[in-house]
């Protein structure tokens, strides 16, 4: 599909998933269209042959391309003489491979959701269809979006927090302090179960969005993991709650914490990095501040799109005027839109960065289904360190 004329024209989107019900699917579908660089003109938005042709009015999808599978989509899509630039993939973890391996192999641009797969096996299978087909292919790690998280990475690039020392990451929720899957709760139920969620609930949840935080805003390599995982709730058969340390390479050492039971907590994802010149802390649940703090100084609070002393990173990934909040959809659109310049790039011929990228790629979708599998190894050893390294990570 790559030429080398310049694409003059908004960006073509599949989407898979996001039928009737679906909380991920709209967002994905209002994040991607955000910025007016593409346009939802297919999908496949549920296994149930008639929810994905009755959902497709919700998002203006012709009858003509509503699939009643994404098979049936991949294969069509590709015949077509306007066929979609990528696809987003807005499902439950078990069925990302073959989804994202179809469409990959087939040529298109992928945005998956996350956990990349259901498993490692599949995460690196997938991996070398990426590398073998030349695709973009971004993981929605959407926390990165945030300007104030770029601008955080921006400054422990630059080295204005000195050398990292720790890093605490936290996510902490309470949604699952009772058995919500015993009553079929559709949210609960797929990621409380082994079959569709894989090997962890909550870390493999959210612990790896804490996990991926700490990583983009240090870009420090890990060496070993120690974890231990609990189930609280009487009955559930994945873990709850959980606790990780880290000694990444250059002897600091980080913790990552992940509820699911914890009373009183909506969304509570936040991080702190301690530097030997200053330290920084962030809430995603307020998300439009950064603190900094340095001994003997007044601890300094930044704010998006607050002044000049924001760095690019965090300018090019604000919207509106300080004051006026931006938050999850503007986040999820800036994961869309870097993804989006690599894409007009591999349609114009053009090379483009697949590693270090500023959207959460493929290498990061692999490296968090590898936290999953030596989050669960080490627990299963009562704590024990465990090595942590993958030889493909981002820088």
């Amino acid at each position: 599909m790559p030429t080398n004329a310049p694409l003059n024209r908004k960006l073509r989107m599949g989407l898979i998933g996001g039928g009737q019900g679906s909380f991920i699917g709209r967002v994905h579908a209002t994040a991607a269209v955000l910025d007016n660089r593409a346009a939802l003109v297919a999908g496949a938005l549920s296994s149930d042959a008639a929810r994905a042709k009755a959902s497709a009015a919700d998002y203006d999808i012709a009858e003509e391309r509503a699939y009643t599978s994404f098979k049936e989509m991949a294969a069509a899509e590709k015949k077509r003489p306007d066929p979609v630039d990528f696809v987003s993939v807005a499902t439950p973890n078990h069925t990302h491979f073959e989804i994202a391996k179809t469409f990959a192999e087939a040529g298109f641009n992928v945005i998956c959701d996350k956990p990349l797969t259901f498993d490692l096996a599949q995460a690196e299978e997938l991996l070398k269809v990426v590398e073998k087909s030349g695709v973009v292919f971004a993981v929605t790690h959407n926390y990165t979006g945030y300007p104030l998280v770029r601008q955080a990475r921006e400054m422990v690039l630059n080295g204005e927090l000195g050398e990292i020392n720790a890093v605490r990451s936290n996510y902490i929720q309470g949604w699952l302090r009772t058995r919500l899957e015993s009553d079929n709760q559709k949210q609960a139920a797929w990621r409380t179960d082994p079959s569709k969620s894989g090997i962890a609930g909550c870390f493999g949840d959210i612990g790896t969005h804490a996990y991926n935080l700490g990583r983009y805003i240090t870009g420090l390599q890990p060496k070993q993991i120690s974890c231990l995982l609990k189930v609280f709730v009487e009955g559930r058969a994945l873990d709850d709650y959980g606790v990780a340390a880290v000694r990444f390479e250059n002897g600091a050492l980080g913790t990552v914490t992940a509820s699911q039971i914890s009373h009183g907590r909506e969304n509570d994802l936040f991080i702190e990095v301690d530097g030997t010149k200053a330290a920084l802390e962030w809430h995603q649940e307020e998300p439009n501040k950064l603190i900094v703090r340095k001994n003997g100084e007044p601890h300094k609070i930044y704010t998006r799109n607050g002044g000049p002393y924001l760095g690019a990173a965090a300018g090019a990934a604000s919207r509106l005027p300080s004051g006026h909040p931006e938050a999850f959809f503007e986040a999820f659109a800036n994961v869309y839109t870097t993804a989006y310049d690599a894409m007009v790039k591999r349609a114009a011929g053009q090379s483009f960065e697949t590693t270090n990228t500023v959207y959460p790629n493929v290498y990061d979708g692999v490296e968090g289904m590898l936290f999953i599998t030596k989050c669960v190894e080490s627990s299963k050893a009562d704590g024990g360190w465990v090595p942590f390294r993958h030889p493909k990570s981002r820088a």
